[in-house]
């Protein structure tokens, strides 16, 4: 659809804008006003949800020359999905193994490899509650009262463990707020204010500090540490004396070791590189140097210790951003390094989907990928040597960046199991980031 042009007079809205403080404006002066804005806005950039190269550039090939993908299907869900359903075994009401069968006559019958399934979906409240009304008995004569005792197995605490579980799990784990929880239950018929919400979780967190100590230890003994932060909003923050900083950040570390992986979080004054120092003092003497991944922020990287040392690869994705970023301005350029990226990044999927070592992915990566960012690194470089982009532009800030942190961005084809991006840690973000929109 054709833009419909507007002549913009910057004099004649000054006007407009100054006469609207005085009288409101006249259906004229509205309209002129409404049609810049909205070309002004027809103006700005329209807001991607993905970084694919085929949503950044136009396709390079004609429509008839490309290769039209099968669209993925909208699948229902089969019953092996539900894995925290309450499964119910339902026998034959007549039917047993070995009895003859009621069709032909002749046969029997015998159980299948695989039962007929059906999935039922109930709803019910985040937290239930059950009021129990314990009969008395009073005697005429002397006025002694007889109570029923408290039926079996409920418990002498009125907020037993799973009303804890279940507040953490919508507060910390879904980004719920306590008051947004409360209103719900209210809604119900169970009162439950936001201030009891939070003694409830306060109390179950002192009790479950040992297991975070744990999972601090033994995330400490990882092979690859992803690490990021992102900014936080706290109401009331307490500070050292000899802290001057002001801004609060969540830092995420997510350690992995043999297709395990532990994800921390860590809110207070302190950035990622800093969160990251003090988990690996619990690292355990004599292993291995630990991989990390991070972006190129130097406040991400560790001031270890006297004799500890740590591998440093850098993300891939980020690099790739910068030419996201520009890709609208310099089309060309920026397609050939998106494209070269992205056979790298496919030659890292057949790794994953073959289920490679370590070392059988770090020797596909240098047999295949190795040739194609040499390859890269070499057309980088001429971009300025030829002086075919100007250093202070957006490509040019995109080419210095990939160069002046080539060695950590290819970590990937010196170290084994040395990941390509920072990409697992950047989602474990995205909880924090759920609870400052909330």
């Amino acid at each position: 659809m054709k833009r419909k042009r507007v002549d913009v007079n910057l004099k004649e809205l000054d006007q407009i804008i100054d006469h609207a403080r005085e009288v409101p404006l006249s259906e004229s002066e509205s309209d002129k006003l409404k049609e810049a804005l909205h070309a002004l806005a027809g103006l700005l950039p329209v807001p991607r949800s993905t970084e694919k190269t085929s949503a950044v550039l136009p396709p390079s090939d004609p429509p008839e020359q490309q290769a039209k993908e099968k669209a993925k299907g909208h699948g229902r869900n089969g019953a092996s999905s539900y894995t925290g359903a309450k499964k119910v075994a339902v026998p034959h009401p007549t039917l047993h193994s070995g009895d003859h069968c009621p069709g032909c006559e002749k046969g029997k019958v015998y159980p299948q490899k695989e039962p007929r399934t059906l999935v039922r979906i109930v709803g019910q409240a985040p937290l239930a509650a059950t009021v129990y009304e314990l009969d008395r008995l009073r005697c005429n004569l002397c006025g002694e009262v007889f109570t029923a005792p408290e039926p079996e197995g409920i418990g002498p605490e009125k907020y037993d463990e799973t009303t804890a579980a279940m507040i953490a799990l919508l507060k910390y784990g879904s980004g719920m707020p306590f008051y947004r929880l409360e209103k719900l239950e209210s809604l119900l018929g169970i009162p439950l204010p936001a201030s009891t919400q939070w003694e409830i979780a306060e109390e179950a967190a002192e009790t479950i500090k040992a297991a975070r100590d744990e999972l601090i230890r033994q995330a400490a003994q990882g092979e690859v540490l992803h690490n990021d932060d992102t900014s936080m909003r706290v109401l009331r923050l307490a500070r050292e004396p000899s802290d001057d900083r002001t801004g609060v950040f969540t830092s995420g570390i997510v350690s992995t070791q043999e297709g395990r992986r532990i994800a921390l979080y860590f809110t207070g004054r302190q950035h990622a590189g800093e969160n990251l120092r003090d988990v690996l003092e619990h690292r355990t003497t004599g292993l291995a140097r630990p991989l990390q991944m991070c972006d190129a922020l130097s406040r991400n990287t560790p001031k270890l210790t006297d004799g500890a040392e740590i591998l440093l690869a850098l993300c891939l994705a980020h690099g790739r951003r910068q030419f996201v970023e520009v890709a609208a301005n310099f089309p060309e350029p920026c397609r050939y390094v998106l494209e070269t990226l992205g056979d790298v990044y496919k030659y890292d999927a057949q790794a994953r989907q073959a289920k490679l070592s370590p070392w059988e992915r770090l020797q596909l990566h240098q047999q295949h990928s190795g040739p194609l960012m040499e390859q890269l690194h070499e057309w980088l470089e001429a971009q300025f040597a030829l002086k075919q982009v100007e250093p202070n532009s957006g490509l040019g800030k995109a080419i210095t960046y990939l160069l002046r942190h080539w060695k950590g961005l290819t970590a990937f084809l010196r170290e084994a199991g040395a990941p390509l991006d920072n990409n697992i840690c950047e989602r474990a973000l995205k909880r924090a980031v759920l609870h400052r929109k909330n």
